[in-house]
């Protein structure tokens, strides 16, 4: 289908397997990296969660907050990509003397849907966490932010650690760049957290974020909303030129070690499908 070909979703789905491998680290290195990050994010949520139960008494409001959102995505992708990864390791190892075998990895089988909803994952989580990090350092961090050995903790966690989760997929793995038909999904889920944060100060009588306080801000307000979504589509955009120029960098190594096979295009998957070929 044309829909999901300019949504990123190739026929065969990823041909070189871009998204399982590193133009530096070898399949079973990535594997374990991104394994480490899952366990982290992972046990950063776990304690996040016990603590605001049991000591905090704040789980309520707990999902209220798009900076926890936005990580149980980046933990839910980590261990998405970890396990396609080791996979795609364990496979890859199997067959590394055969130079005609398929390196193949499960989320290549799966329906187009779930294909296209982890390739949608990895433009949230190379977008989302850049704004959490700006935004809360910029207009949110205050004299509390290191009051506390755990919300120093917590805080370097989910509003630095958090970027630097995002910054080595763009770095130091073959994904993206995503086509640009991921931006609008980006803006509705942005705007479905508007609602959210408005839902809990009508249930819970506060407002998450002080900036979205219409009494407060004013004609601001719309600025901020304004401002955020812009600010998704700046870091898409750099986000697109940076993994683009990495895969221009890396280009002839990668024709060797990846491609092309079974007559795939040698072409970068994911710019493969942004120029209409799938």
């Amino acid at each position: 289908m044309r829909v999901y070909a300019s949504l990123g979703v190739q026929t065969p789905f990823d041909p070189t397997c871009s998204l399982v491998t590193s133009h530096v680290f070898s399949p079973g290195t990535l594997a374990a990296i991104r394994t480490a990050l899952a366990v982290y994010s992972l046990t950063a949520l776990i304690v996040n969660i016990v603590l605001q139960s049991v000591e905090l008494d704040t789980i309520d409001s707990f999902f209220s907050y798009f900076t926890n959102l936005s990580y149980i995505g980046l933990c839910s992708y980590m261990w998405a990509a970890s396990i396609q990864t080791i996979a795609y390791a364990r496979h890859s190892r199997r067959f590394h003397t055969q130079s005609s075998a398929r390196y193949e990895y499960p989320l290549q089988k799966w329906p187009r849907f779930l294909q296209f909803l982890h390739l949608l994952l990895w433009s949230t989580v190379t977008t989302f966490p850049f704004i959490v990090t700006v935004v809360y350092w910029v207009l949110l961090a205050s004299s509390s932010t290191f009051q506390t050995r755990y919300s120093s903790w917590n805080n370097i966690t989910v509003h630095a650690m958090n970027s630097g989760f995002a910054l080595f997929e763009v770095l130091f793995t073959r994904a993206g760049p995503m086509p640009w038909t991921h931006v609008p999904f980006l803006i509705v889920l942005l705007g479905g957290y508007v609602g959210v944060a408005y839902i809990t100060h009508a249930t819970q009588g506060f407002y998450t974020y002080s900036f979205l306080d219409p009494k407060k801000q004013g004609a601001m307000l719309a600025a901020y909303i304004v401002g955020i979504a812009a600010g998704a589509v700046v870091v898409f955009s750099i986000v697109w030129c940076i993994t683009w120029v990495r895969n221009r960098i890396w280009r002839r190594s990668e024709l060797e070690k990846y491609g092309p096979r079974d007559g795939a295009s040698d072409e970068v998957p994911m710019r493969e499908t942004y120029h209409g070929k799938a």
